[in-house]
Order: structure tokens, then C-alpha cells, then sequence
């Protein structure tokens, strides 16, 4: 995963996409569509995981089998709405750690303030995929990822399934290093920092709090 910004065009993605940004859809039809839509999204966000193999028996013979190297991947969520796409990849690797990093964004500055911060030891080795539905400003995305490397993660991927082109810029100004992977770049910010025509806020729609 060499490219910083890589936008998973895969029409399964795209169709479960537009039914979210649909404003009449339903909190729990809303939820269910970022399950799915996290698990096509993981696939691609774990391309190029070292590998190594393993002997086992099939039903036939003995084989060396390729099988998943190195420590347990980390997955953090950004909450609270991060918690939505972590539920999906999960699914797909049980075995991965899980952290959370706790950012509100203050509505006067647009800023991230930190109420809480639990992720797994050794990040150092492992591969750290941070996940949060909106790439909007970037700021808390960013402030996320500084707290990561500051608890010692040095391969870090972010996953999120709407990126603004001004939060793509954010991360990559301070954090070249961290590759993202997303459903969809939309057109921009607007003035209260809200992607646009984006599906409103991920948080309010998955939980139901609006």
C-alpha cells in the first residue's frame, strides 16, 4: 500500500455507499449497510499482510498452507462513530486487538479534545489500522494518529468510508506515512465542517441520537 489516498471504486462498495447518504434511510438499515460496506473495505485495507506458511493436513495430504505472520493486527477505533466500522472488520479478523481513542470535536475551534485513550501493548509490531467513518477536516484524525505513534505504532493504515479532499490534505501534511483507504473522496467541506454532499453525521445516524 505504496499510494496515500486509495478509493475502493468496487460496485458492491458504491451501491451500499449511496443507500447511506440517502437522508430517508433507516438507523438500523443505516447500520447494517456499514457492516457490510466495512467488511469490503477491510479486504482492501489489509491487502499486502506479511505472510508466511504452515504445514497442515488436508482431507488428501500434508501441504505448507500460507497463513497471516507476525503479531496480531490493532485495530482502533475513533469514537464514537468508528465503533460502526470496527463492528464489520471484526467480523472478518476475530483474532485482531482492538483499541479506542476518544476525540470530540470542540464546534467553536473545530478542534479535537481527548477524553479517552485504551489501545493494546506492543503496537510497535503490529500492523495498526485506525478507523473512523468521515475524513472531514482531518484534525481529529490527525490527532489520533499522533497519539498512536506516540504509543509506539510505526505501521499505521486508516480506514474511513467518506474522505473530504481538505482531510486527505490534513493527513498527508502530517502524516505522509499513513496510507488511507475509503469508499468515496467527496467534493468538500462546508463552512461548519461537514463533508459535502457527504450523509450527514455518521455518529447520529448509525446510533440514532438526532
Amino acid at each position: 500500500m505504496s499510494e496515500h489516498l486509495t478509493i475502493v471504486d468496487h460496485p458492491l462498495v458504491q451501491h451500499k455507499l449511496t443507500l447511506m447518504r440517502e437522508k430517508n434511510t433507516s438507523t438500523a438499515v443505516f447500520r447494517q449497510l456499514l457492516r457490510e460496506i466495512s467488511q469490503l473495505l477491510a479486504y482492501e485495507v489489509t491487502r499486502g499482510l506479511p505472510m508466511t506458511t504452515k504445514k497442515i493436513e488436508t482431507p488428501m495430504t500434508e501441504m505448507d498452507a500460507p497463513t497471516l505472520d507476525g503479531k496480531k493486527l490493532a485495530l482502533i477505533s475513533i469514537l464514537r462513530a468508528g465503533n460502526g466500522l470496527l463492528d464489520g472488520v471484526l467480523e472478518l479478523i476475530p483474532s485482531a486487538r482492538v483499541g479506542f481513542v476518544g476525540l470530540y470535536r470542540d464546534e467553536e475551534t473545530l478542534q479535537p479534545v481527548q477524553y479517552y485513550f485504551k489501545v493494546p501493548d506492543a503496537l510497535e509490531d503490529r500492523l495498526v489500522i485506525a478507523v473512523d467513518p468521515m475524513l472531514a477536516t482531518g484534525n481529529s484524525s490527525v490527532a489520533a494518529i499522533d497519539l498512536l505513534k506516540k504509543a509506539g505504532a510505526k505501521n499505521i493504515r486508516f480506514l474511513c468510508l467518506l474522505a473530504a479532499p481538505e482531510g486527505v490534505a490534513t493527513m498527508r501534511a502530517a502524516h505522509p506515512d499513513v496510507p488511507i483507504v475509503t469508499a468515496a473522496l467527496d467534493e468538500k467541506l462546508n463552512e461548519v465542517g461537514y463533508i459535502m454532499p457527504g450523509l450527514g453525521d455518521a455518529g447520529d445516524r448509525m446510533f440514532g441520537t438526532k
